[in-house]
Parts: C-alpha cells; sequence; structure tokens
C-alpha cells in the first residue's frame, strides 16, 4: 500500500511538471516499465516563440509577427466567424498522404473533429493533423512543401 501511494505521488509531481513546462506529453521507459502521459492542448501559446535560438515578439495568440494588415484580416476572419485551424507543431505542412495522392480536403470539404486534414512533418515524422472542429472548409492556408510554425493557421473553417 506504501508502495501504490509512492507510486501515485510520483505520477501527480510528473503532472505538475508538465503543467509547468508547458508539455502536452511525456513518455518514460525504465526497463520493462514505461508509463505516457498525455493532457489536452494548452490554449494560450508562450510569450515568444524560439526560432533557431532567436526569439521574436509577436502579437498574442498568433505564434509570430504579424503587420497591421495580416492582424486586421485576422480580425475580419473572426467577424465572419471562422474557427483556425493551427498547426500544433513546427515542421512541414503536406496537402496529401503522398505525392501522387489527392489532397485530404479542399476548399467546401465538410470536416469534423475526427478528419484527417494534412500531415506536418516533424524529425522525419509524418504527423496527421486533425480537424478538431466540424464545419465546412472555407480557406486553405497553406501550400504543400511549406514550413509551418508552432500555431501559424493552416486552414480556416466555417462551423456548422
Amino acid at each position: 500500500m506504501a508502495n501504490d501511494d509512492k507510486d501515485l505521488q510520483r505520477i501527480k509531481d510528473l503532472i505538475e511538471i508538465m503543467k509547468q513546462n508547458g508539455l502536452v506529453e511525456l513518455e518514460i521507459k525504465h526497463g520493462d516499465d514505461a508509463i505516457v502521459l498525455k493532457r489536452q492542448q494548452p490554449q494560450s501559446l508562450p510569450a515568444a516563440v524560439p526560432i533557431a535560438g532567436v526569439s521574436v515578439p509577436h502579437v498574442a495568440g498568433s505564434g509570430k509577427d504579424v503587420t497591421a494588415a495580416e492582424a486586421a484580416q485576422h480580425t475580419a476572419h473572426a467577424a465572419e466567424g471562422l474557427v483556425d485551424i493551427k498547426s500544433p507543431i513546427v515542421g512541414t505542412f503536406y496537402a496529401t498522404p503522398s505525392p501522387d495522392s489527392d489532397p485530404f480536403i479542399e476548399i467546401g470539404s465538410q470536416v469534423n473533429s475526427q478528419t484527417v486534414v494534412c500531415i506536418v512533418e516533424a524529425m522525419k515524422v509524418m504527423n496527421e493533423i486533425k480537424a478538431e472542429t466540424s464545419g465546412t472548409i472555407e480557406q486553405i492556408c497553406m501550400e504543400s512543401g511549406q514550413a509551418v510554425e508552432y500555431g501559424q493557421v493552416l486552414f480556416r473553417v466555417r462551423p456548422d
């Protein structure tokens, strides 16, 4: 029983470390034992996003520097009631599962929370990105093969 209490406290400590450091997933392996902890993505972005060791200022919620025109456009999209699908990671955007395949989605495609909308490759790992919302794709903001940053808008969706 005392050992179970210690293990539970260790897990709680790991969760607290995850929260303090903004970690979304943690995996620890020791011999044959393994523990994987996952939590939901945080709703806010860090105050500065490091890029190749350089910290750049940004407008809150954008993840990057924006011009006044870009900020106005974002406000206009929000006023239209569009929902942004943002990249959860830094990597390379791919609109298709393979070079000779049809795109996952197109403008006008209906999506739900589980619809795969693209792939973002990070460190040779292909990460499927899901819509996490329901509606109709109104805008595709990236081209296949483009570099994408954390929090960058990939698609805009008109909710159902």
